[in-house]
């Protein structure tokens, strides 16, 4: 606990500052009872905390996050909690009795803009509210919402897609479980529980090394002469004519290929967080959290062969520009080249398998690939020094270097 004169200078000051191990909290030097709390994910929140007059434990109501709410804003509402408070007035029993009113669709909607997650995963829930939850029960009462309710939309949107009908169930069971702790619901009330799901089949697919063979000399290709451009295959080229690719193209899809790194991971990486010399990535946000990926001798090739444009590895089109921003996608050129390869139907994400399986196949350790790859129950790839050791280093050596030599098969 620090104190401090909470300012819209010293706020800004504070969530520039590094990120804390765990929450931590910062109240006025003047009003009593006002702060805010900064999160290990960065994230920060305004609250009133005071004392009920007819006595019992403190009470904290939030106010706002941090960015939404300015701090003068923030000062102004906790001074109004903090007095209600004073006269007798619960404004933590009103909120309670408030939420328990609200529908599904707000319920589902107060989870997403409060709970921390990242921006991806927000915009997917927001989507998945807005596309099939709120059509199907969005106006119930949440409160009196039936798992016989729940089985009958997941039905409905089963007709979509069992896939889009299972993550709206998943969403619903989780912002119920997050409504039962934040007094929007009563405790262990989830209608979402228990609900029967469609049956999902893995959709991982592993490249053979005549697959990743066909993958390099399309890559070439597209880098050197260029793709023939055909009908229905690009808006703006001359049909009939071969379009090169951007080295940054091919370079994104070697660099997931011999890192078995996710691909917003390559897209969003900058240049500060590339250590050639040492042979490491040094990831401050991926999927599982800060990661650290070890580089081999044929990903650091390819990073070398990598134009400098912007501060993004992967050059965007506003490369360079003042207001740069990463590279959205590769979903035209990967189409291109894996039409060119004849490989229908692969991922981009599918390389990370095969980078995955290419490590089993060569007799390396389960735990040895799960820490290249970052996985989230691997404690060890949160800690530089824990990930630079020899036995990680030559299992991607020896994974990297066998794709590397796949791709340059003729």
């Amino acid at each position: 606990m620090a104190k401090i004169k909470i300012t819209a200078d010293s706020v800004v000051e504070v969530m520039k500052s590094a990120q804390p191990n765990k929450t931590k909290f910062y109240f006025d030097e003047d009003l009593a009872g006002f702060g805010f709390y900064r999160t290990a994910g960065g994230t920060g929140t305004f609250f009133a905390e005071f004392r009920p007059i007819a006595g019992g434990s403190k009470k904290r109501i939030k106010l706002g996050r941090v960015g939404t709410l300015k701090a003068n804003e923030a000062r102004e509402a906790a001074r109004k909690a903090i007095a209600n408070a004073a006269l007798g007035k619960d404004l933590a029993k009103d909120r309670t009795d408030e939420r328990a009113s609200v529908t599904v669709k707000v319920l589902v909607a107060d989870y997403i803009a409060q709970k921390e997650m990242k921006a991806t995963t927000r915009s997917f829930y927001e989507i998945t509210l807005a596309k099939h939850i709120e059509p199907q029960i969005g106006t119930t009462k949440a409160t009196v919402l039936t798992r016989v309710d729940v089985q009958r939309a997941h039905a409905t949107i089963t007709k979509r897609g069992k896939y889009s009908a299972n993550r709206a169930v998943a969403l619903l069971s989780a912002a119920y479980g997050w409504g039962a702790k934040n007094g929007y619901v009563p405790e262990s009330f989830n209608p979402a529980s228990g609900v029967e799901r469609n049956k999902e089949q893995g959709r991982e697919r592993f490249l053979s090394a005549d697959e990743m063979a066909r993958l390099g000399d399309a890559m070439r290709e597209a880098e050197t002469v260029g793709l023939e451009v055909k009908a229905g295959d690009a808006k703006h080229a001359p049909k009939g004519q071969r379009t090169k690719m951007h080295p940054s193209v091919t370079g994104a899809i070697r660099l997931i290929m011999l890192t078995g790194s996710r691909l917003r991971e390559i897209l969003h990486l900058r240049w500060s967080e590339v250590d050639t010399e040492r042979g490491f990535l040094f990831l401050p946000d991926s999927k599982t959290g800060r990661k650290t990926v070890v580089l081999s001798t044929a990903a650091r090739d390819v990073l070398a062969s990598l134009p400098r444009i912007g501060q993004y590895v992967i050059a965007g089109e506003s490369a360079g520009m003042p207001d740069e921003k990463p590279r959205a996608d590769l979903k035209r050129p990967w189409a291109a080249i894996c039409k060119r390869a004849g490989l229908d139907g692969l991922r981009i994400h599918d390389l990370r398998h095969s980078f995955a399986s290419v490590g089993a196949w060569s007799g390396m350790g389960l735990p040895v690939i799960g820490k290249l790859l970052g996985h989230a129950d691997s404690a060890t790839t949160q800690r530089y020094a824990h990930i630079a050791d020899d036995a990680s280093r030559r299992a991607a050596d020896v994974i990297a270097n066998q794709i590397a030599a796949a791709m340059k098969a003729k």
